[in-house]
């Protein structure tokens, strides 16, 4: 994985850590993850082991892990890659959750190694969690904000192969870019696991019907019966194959079968 990655996610540690409760719309995908969590992973009280590329990112990991008083549920806290998870044995986990790193391996050799890896380490029969971001959502995302993207040669890699390299930054980008990337397909994310022995179980667009939508969102978020009625509807079709490509984040959910 990428060093400028490594530095991005150290310079925004914070940022990251409060990204998904910044607001109604952000909390969406944390709310979507855990509804699917708590449908295949439904036991709690595992005891976990914390794998990031960010030192920074694990600093402020422990900081709220000590402030949760989980500190015993944690086994491990461990700085490296999802591309090499050699630390750890055969079938060592009762399942494996990987909420976005896939997303910034942009060698495609990399992608299929970390997937190896991620099944690996799971045992037979259980649940193998990752979420990344969709590449026709990210096609909306640079409608939406940035139009002139759309035909500056420095993005053909994005719109042609869903590429993304940090070299490039446009001068109206003033939260800085974002780093190295590679933006999913709904069937090539399913293909990648399948591929190496994982039952598709579902698949989810973690925004939903709400994806970029964040101003109607979260102008409905006080008003708690709203905000209810839409977020049911919500979770009854985020599933639906018809919306799987137009979401920003895209969640795969399998199970490991040999």
């Amino acid at each position: 994985m990428s060093r400028v990655v490594k530095e991005y996610y150290d310079a925004k540690a914070e940022l990251e850590w409060n990204r998904l409760v910044q607001d109604a719309y952000h909390q969406l995908k944390y709310l979507v993850h855990m509804q699917f969590l708590d449908r295949y992973l439904p036991k709690k009280g595992y005891q976990v082991v914390l794998l990031d590329l960010s030192p920074k990112c694990l600093e402020i990991a422990k900081r709220e892990i000590k402030n949760a008083k989980v500190e015993d549920k944690v086994k491990k806290m461990v700085e490296g890659s999802v591309v090499d998870l050699s630390e750890f044995m055969d079938e060592s986990f009762d399942a494996a959750v990987c909420l976005g790193p896939l997303s910034h391996l942009i060698d495609k050799a990399e992608r299929e190694k970390a997937a190896s890896e991620l099944v690996r380490v799971t045992k037979k029969k259980a649940p193998v969690f990752a979420s990344v971001i969709n590449r026709y959502g990210v096609f909306r995302t640079i409608l939406q904000r940035l139009p002139n993207e759309l035909t500056d040669p420095a993005h053909q890699e994005t719109f042609s192969e869903g590429l993304h390299h940090v070299h490039y930054c446009h001068p109206l980008e003033t939260w800085g870019g974002f780093t190295d990337a590679y933006f999913f397909l709904p069937n090539e994310l399913r293909e990648l696991f399948e591929k190496k022995g994982v039952q598709t179980l579902e698949m989810a667009t973690c925004e939903g019907l709400s994806s970029h939508l964040q101003e109607q969102t979260n102008a409905i978020y006080n008003d708690k019966a709203k905000w209810n009625r839409w977020f049911k509807i919500l979770l009854q079709s985020c599933n639906d194959p018809c919306l799987l490509g137009s979401g920003e984040h895209l969640l795969y959910v399998g199970r490991k079968q040999s």
